[in-house]
């Protein structure tokens, strides 16, 4: 697994358990550190290309990350009917 580019997160200094929160009030603090990380959008895809169901990762927590997944694989169907169609 290649994650050369976490020690390059604005993460890389903080303790682990600010990025797992048990409050909405946790998973705000957390997001304000991913907020200006300069590998933010690596971290988020690392978090969806895995799987991760806990944590803040990329700046989206869990149900954030839900979401992204479930409107890729929506529009992979979509654009699977749409190349059928043709």
């Amino acid at each position: 697994m290649e994650t050369v580019w976490m020690a390059q997160g604005n993460c890389s200094n903080k303790p682990p358990e600010l990025f797992f929160p048990s409050d909405g009030t946790g998973v705000e603090k957390a997001k304000s550190v991913c907020a200006t990380c300069p590998v933010k959008e690596t971290c988020l895809e690392h978090a969806l290309s895995h799987r991760i169901d806990h944590g803040v990762w990329g700046g989206c927590s869990e149900r954030q990350r839900r979401r992204i997944r479930k409107e890729r694989r929506q529009s992979g169907i979509s654009q699977e009917l749409l190349i059928s169609a043709k």
